[in-house]
């Protein structure tokens, strides 16, 4: 019964000349998805556990990995760059903590960004990795025709 359902709803696809391929997304979709995935994730940890700690830093993992994998090619380069875009805006709006003034707010920047700079790294990494594994087998796709 649910592969039926599959197959109609893939045969309407194409009668409306759609390919049945998930859509990409563009540069600006790609930092919209970064960082609305992001803060999602963070305010459910700051509620959840009153912090930005394990779940916010997988969650960036699972965002990253999203971007790299949804990014059109034309694109490519948008998804290790909104990510840690994204990872910063949620550190400063999200954060507990009162910063006093503008220095105070950088300085609980860099702070928040030195403690989890092990999940910002592994999230960018993950990302950067897809995208040229994606890169790679294009251009092998594209030399070979």
């Amino acid at each position: 019964m649910l592969k039926r359902a599959v197959q109609r709803v893939l045969a309407a696809r194409q009668r409306r000349g759609g390919s049945g391929r998930p859509a990409r997304l563009t540069a600006v979709g790609t930092g919209v998805a970064a960082v609305a995935g992001t803060l999602a994730l963070a305010g459910v940890d700051r509620l959840l556990f009153g912090g930005l700690g394990v779940l916010f830093g997988l969650g960036y993992l699972v965002v990253c990995f999203q971007l790299a994998v949804r990014v059109r090619y034309s694109d490519l380069p948008a998804a290790p760059i909104c990510g840690p875009i994204a990872f910063a805006a949620a550190l400063v709006l999200l954060q507990p903590g009162p910063a006093q003034g503008i220095t105070g707010e950088v300085v609980a920047l860099a702070g928040g960004l030195a403690l989890r700079a092990g999940w910002l790294f592994a999230g960018t990494a993950l990302a950067a990795a897809i995208v040229t594994a994606r890169y790679v087998a294009q251009r092998r796709r594209h030399r070979t025709r």
